[in-house]
């Protein structure tokens, strides 16, 4: 489909200059961006640490499962 001469898409108030919601900051690009803390993830976690988790949980679903049928 082919647009009218003079078609134009512009905005209103719109300068032609958009960054698409990016922070607008500079830094020498040899001075990369510090570090910053991990969320926490299971993938992260050591096997013994998955093991010992997933066994404490099926403990506590155990004990609701024998709670609920006394």
């Amino acid at each position: 489909m082919a647009h009218a001469p003079g078609h134009s898409h512009a905005h209103p108030g719109h300068h032609g200059h958009d960054h698409h919601g990016h922070a607008h900051h500079s830094h020498d690009p040899a001075a990369p961006h510090p570090a910053q803390a991990l969320t926490w993830s299971i993938l992260r976690m050591t096997l013994t640490a998955r093991l010992v988790a997933a066994a404490a949980i099926s403990a506590g679903l155990w004990a609701f499962v024998w709670l609920a049928m006394r």
